[in-house]
């Protein structure tokens, strides 16, 4: 009896011991989740579309994946259990994914961008173009005298199915769309919406513009036009370095807007005839390239503009007529040349320091991509090598990007022959150039524009620089095969 008894004891004990262990075993094994992330920051949707946000828990082996989805505002997003989104109503809300272990959020910025009328021919007016002001800046002065100009422009125009929307942001309260028109040689001006104050260059404030214009069936038309007015920066995204960029709203702070955002909003807009930028160094061939499928002509210049900007009262009538982005450029740059004096008695009103403009046929840019892809050099090229390119950023090195002349730098890239197989490519991209004598920095003063080609190229000053590491992320850069030269 008593080795029985002790048997049972003995046993007792180890079926404890297991168990303890066993506890101890499961309790190690449970891993706590240290964090989420999403797999988008912002989406961009139009109303009725449907999206998928995949959350991402840290550590990948965390015991407890639970995650709990909502929306700020479910009259313009709903979000499911899954984190299917779908978009409601135009507007802007935020999406937070949030784990039950630990309750760490994430969170996503959803756009949702009115839908464009259906395609309605018998219904369409001819001609609609938007100017987009963002002029709540030290321009707001330029912007009230570009706005009268438009108004004589809009003199000439004698068609009533042809509408003129300007989109004012000059600061304050008093954000405002008008349309301009003119009836027998005078012209009106009409308050379609007033908006109060806004940061002009936000994402869901552009968009908000966009669909007001675009969607709306009484400016439907069969071909369109975007003027982009403010300071810009090209294709360098903020805060690398800590220059312009596209747009620039300083009424709240200072804030502007990523080319790449400006791409993302051009889904949700007709097909443009021309999209200007009445802005400084815009015509980049890297900024040609991201709006390729959105226009068939960019006009803008490589340089800084003039104060005055765009001789609206001339340029305005070929706005409306299809195909005329050249005589858009000409004119534009014929005015400057009849003014151009070398820089004597410059003044913002007697503009004498001339200006230049190019227009860049879109279609042919991804077969200009393929050539300098196909015609860079194997190895790697040192930029130091490059110095000598013509720069049209004359700009102190603290804000200096790097737009250099396109068409020099590959000259000196390749060979003869190959050079001028990639030129033929180039010609037919540039269906406009024209430059007066010498140009004007608001940094350096005049300087010679001779021998320039109308399209700036970023050539990094370091490779392992932060704007040369954003450069890598462009889509130009890809196509053009850059990674070769070690860039």
């Amino acid at each position: 009896m008593e080795t029985r008894s002790h048997f049972k004891i003995s046993l007792f004990f180890l079926l404890l011991l297991c168990g303890t262990l066993v506890s101890c075993e499961q309790d190690e094994a449970v891993v706590s989740v240290e964090g989420i992330t999403l797999s988008h920051d912002m989406l961009l949707m139009g109303v009725g579309e449907t999206a998928k946000l995949t959350a991402t828990l840290l550590p990948e082996n965390a015991t407890n994946r639970q995650v709990f989805w909502e929306s700020a505002d479910e009259n313009v997003v709903t979000v499911s259990t899954e984190g299917v989104l779908e978009a409601c109503e135009a507007g802007q809300t935020t999406v937070t994914a949030t784990t039950h272990d630990g309750g760490f959020t994430a969170s996503c910025t959803v756009y949702v961008a009115q839908k464009l009328p259906e395609d309605d021919p018998a219904d369409k007016e001819k001609r609609t173009v938007l100017v987009y002001i963002a002029g709540d800046n030290n321009l707001a002065s330029f912007a009230k005298q570009d706005m009268e100009e438009m108004k004589e422009g809009m003199a000439s125009v004698v068609s009533g199915s042809l509408h003129l929307l300007v989109y004012a942001d000059l600061g304050g309260d008093d954000a405002k769309l008008v349309e301009i028109s003119s009836q027998d040689g005078v012209t009106m001006e009409k308050t379609i919406k007033e908006y109060g104050a806004r940061n002009s260059t936000g994402v869901a404030e552009t968009l908000e513009v966009f669909g007001d214009v675009f969607s709306n069936p009484d400016y439907q038309s069969e071909s369109y036009g975007l003027v982009y007015w403010s300071h810009c920066d090209g294709w360098i995204p903020y805060p690398v370095p800590s220059t312009r960029w596209i747009g620039q709203d300083t009424g709240d702070g200072d804030n502007r807007m990523n080319l790449s955002d400006f791409v993302q909003i051009l889904q949700y807009a007709p097909h443009f005839d021309f999209i200007m930028f009445d802005a400084c160094f815009m015509q980049s061939v890297e900024v040609a390239y991201a709006l390729r499928h959105y226009t068939d002509y960019y006009v803008a210049s490589p340089t800084e503009t003039p104060g005055p900007g765009a001789p609206y009262d001339r340029i305005l009538p070929y706005m409306f007529i299809q195909g005329a982005a050249v005589e858009i450029a000409r004119t534009y740059y014929e005015v400057y040349e009849e003014k151009y004096a070398a820089g004597e008695g410059l003044s913002n009103s007697n503009w004498t320091a001339g200006a230049s403009i190019c227009a860049v046929k879109t279609d042919g840019l991804e077969a200009l991509a393929s050539a300098t892809r196909q015609l860079l050099p194997e190895e790697p090229v040192e930029v130091s090598s490059l110095q000598e390119v013509f720069s049209y950023d004359r700009r102190s090195s603290l804000s200096k990007v790097g737009y250099y002349d396109y068409v020099e730098m590959m000259s000196l890239l390749l060979p003869e022959d190959d050079f001028e197989v990639w030129k033929q490519a180039f010609d037919a991209v540039v269906a406009y150039w024209g430059t007066t004598p010498m140009n004007y920095s608001s940094s350096g003063g005049l300087f010679s524009m001779e021998g320039t080609c109308g399209v700036s190229h970023y050539i990094p000053a370091s490779v392992t620089s932060e704007a040369a590491e954003a450069y890598r992320s462009t889509e130009w850069y890809e196509a053009a095969g850059l990674s070769r030269l070690g860039w």
